[in-house]
């Protein structure tokens, strides 16, 4: 979240991103209620002072009875408190973060194309989708995940299961050489480090499944994991950022998101994902956006395919997001590019929720600057290979990058 200073000296400059961002948000409501909070909390604070300056000698029955009105007012007052607080802080944690300046200002569709890599692949027949070539191959099963589970599940099958832990040891292999650490994560998180993380946990418009009768859900990304681990600590960054690649399994509701250009692997409800996360000082957030962009762009550009870079508008971005670029693969299906991995700098607005702070060389402590994105999953990647790699008979050949990690180089009928 923002600070509430910042918020209350730069209201207007708050309003215009709120405007450009489209939120709707009573920030002169937020305004009014941090100044009743403020009156109330320096309220209390002096009558607790006049009582305990009283307790330190004999009172008189007079006193006495003052002092137990002084205590009733205080009683009364931090019961106040505690109903302008519930509010205050729901505003204060709805108020998304600043933008960049670079960020094109519009919804989802007005975003700005930072680099275009490859060619889309001419094909000399007509191409299917990757569910029609994963059904026919034996390599997925959906009719069968919803008689088990529901819809929008998946069983993975036979080669494709070998190619899923591929990709998973080709990105884990990539992320390592650039100092990333492992790390492999739980599936569930306490209610308070999502919505620390900026994840809605609970209600109508939460992605997330929560637990019942309990304080847990399960996550939507290993983002929500390895940003709680160190939340609640001070870090030490002397020797340079925190660099992790968390490896998780991933629940979404998806809620609504059905539709032709959504069908088979591109929205599903459960998948497997390697996701990198950076801890860092503020002054070195923009250089470690461009660290795992780099990153994520080695990984798609080995596997050689085409791919374009976008710079997401400013209506489309989450509200911990400061900035956020998404990499979009070719795809048949969408006869077009459609998102595969996404990263974003969070500056300082989920450590301050999470309370995550570094040791300046002074001494001092101050909020660490968190950054996150997708090196790849189980469920778009194996669909940009299907798609990109599918041959007339409908065979789906292995790219090169990942043929070590196999024993084969391309998956046919004969093999299924």
């Amino acid at each position: 979240m923002l600070d509430i200073k910042y918020i209350r000296e730069h209201a207007e400059l708050i309003k215009e991103n709120l405007k450009n961002r489209g939120v709707v948000l009573d920030l002169d409501n937020l305004l009014t209620l941090d100044r009743d909070r403020r009156a109330h909390i320096s309220q209390i604070e002096e009558m607790r002072a006049t009582r305990n300056q009283g307790s330190k000698d004999k009172p008189s029955p007079e006193e006495i009875t003052q002092m137990r009105q002084v205590g009733d007012n205080i009683a009364h007052l931090e019961k106040e408190l505690g109903t302008i607080e519930a509010d205050y802080f729901k505003l204060l944690k709805a108020v998304p973060n600043l933008t960049h300046p670079d960020v094109p200002i519009g919804g989802e569709e007005d975003f700005k194309v930072l680099a275009t890599e490859g060619k889309p692949p001419e094909f000399d027949f007509e191409p299917k989708d990757h569910e029609e070539l994963m059904t026919a191959l034996d390599l997925i099963d959906f009719e069968r995940a919803t008689k088990v589970t529901a819809s929008k599940f998946f069983f993975a099958k036979n080669e494709l299961v070998e190619l899923n832990h591929a990709l998973m040891q080709y990105g884990m292999d990539i992320v390592k050489k650039h100092g990333f650490k492992l790390i492999e994560t739980p599936d569930l998180a306490k209610d308070s480090i999502l919505e620390g993380i900026g994840f809605n946990p609970r209600g109508p418009e939460a992605q997330i499944y929560s637990i019942e009768n309990t304080d847990l859900s399960l996550i939507g990304t290993a983002e929500i994991t390895v940003g709680g681990y160190h939340s609640n600590e001070i870090l030490d960054l002397s020797n340079g950022p925190i660099k992790y690649a968390g490896i998780s399994h991933c629940f979404r509701t998806e809620a609504g998101a059905y539709g032709k250009t959504s069908k088979g692997l591109y929205r599903v409800h459960q998948f497997t994902k390697l996701e990198l996360f950076i801890f860092c000082k503020p002054g070195e957030s923009d250089e470690m956006y461009n660290h795992i962009r780099k990153v994520e762009e080695e990984i798609i550009s080995g596997l050689e395919v085409p791919y374009q870079v976008i710079d997401v508008a400013s209506g489309d971005l989450g509200g911990p997001a400061y900035r956020k670029f998404d990499m979009e693969a070719w795809m048949v299906m969408k006869n077009g590019y459609g998102e595969v991995t996404s990263a974003s700098n969070c500056t300082d607005f989920q450590a301050r929720r999470l309370n995550i702070r570094y040791r300046k060389e002074n001494g001092e402590t101050e909020f660490v600057h968190t950054l996150n994105g997708t090196a790849l999953n189980n469920s778009r990647w194996p669909l940009i290979i299907a798609e990109n790699f599918q041959t007339k008979d409908g065979s789906i050949k292995i790219p090169k990058a990942l043929q070590k990690y196999m024993d084969f180089k391309e998956i046919k009928k004969s093999n299924s």
